[in-house]
């Protein structure tokens, strides 16, 4: 599964692109990751335009050794030169720093991330948890905590590790709306 997944998700040219520059950054670890990567995959499945419906494409990073906005600014407004030929938004952050603002944008205390994975373990949904990577050799490396089988068969499990339910149910209920054929599961009950 995990080179039906690599060949899918790099079929998308906006994936391919940001993959094979994104070693240009010199970033001390990152992964290409969420909707680029699994919404890619479910447009596969339909039929559909590999980019459709996609927001945007998460390009993360992890430098605890410069957690100041004024540095994650200096690496958005690089990776924006680097890209600045994709017709897409790429929204490049800093995750050692994710801790700093997410009480404020979710309204619940964050914790402190270890690496680019341990970020990608917190997202709201297991369907979620995919990162791509690529080495200044060329080696491709690919995470995938939860495995492959909900992603294709358009399964959306909840992760109820960080994200409340509401960001959850808010995400699930627009990708309902764009895959229609997705089914959610919904939040564990005990959790409520």
């Amino acid at each position: 599964m995990r080179e039906r997944f690599l060949e899918i998700a790099l079929a998308n040219p906006v994936v391919a692109t940001i993959v094979d520059r994104a070693p240009k950054l010199g970033l001390p670890e990152w992964y290409l990751t969420a909707g680029g990567l699994f919404q890619t995959v479910w447009n596969h499945i339909d039929g559909r335009d590999l980019g459709a419906g996609i927001k945007d494409y998460d390009l993360f990073y992890f430098d605890a050794g410069h957690l100041s906005y004024d540095a994650e600014d200096r690496v958005i407004r690089s990776a924006a030169e680097l890209f600045a030929d994709v017709d897409a938004d790429v929204e490049v952050r800093n995750e050692a720093r994710v801790h700093l603002w997410y009480e404020q944008h979710f309204g619940i205390p964050g914790v402190p991330f270890t690496s680019c994975r341990d970020a990608i373990d917190h997202f709201a949904s297991t369907t979620c948890c995919f990162g791509i990577t690529k080495s200044a050799g060329g080696t491709v490396d690919v995470y995938a905590p939860h495995g492959y089988d909900d992603l294709f068969d358009m399964i959306v499990r909840p992760n109820p590790v960080l994200a409340p339910r509401e960001v959850y149910e808010a995400k699930a209920a627009r990708w309902r709306r764009e895959w229609p054929a997705l089914t959610v599961e919904p939040w564990p009950e005990t959790l409520t």
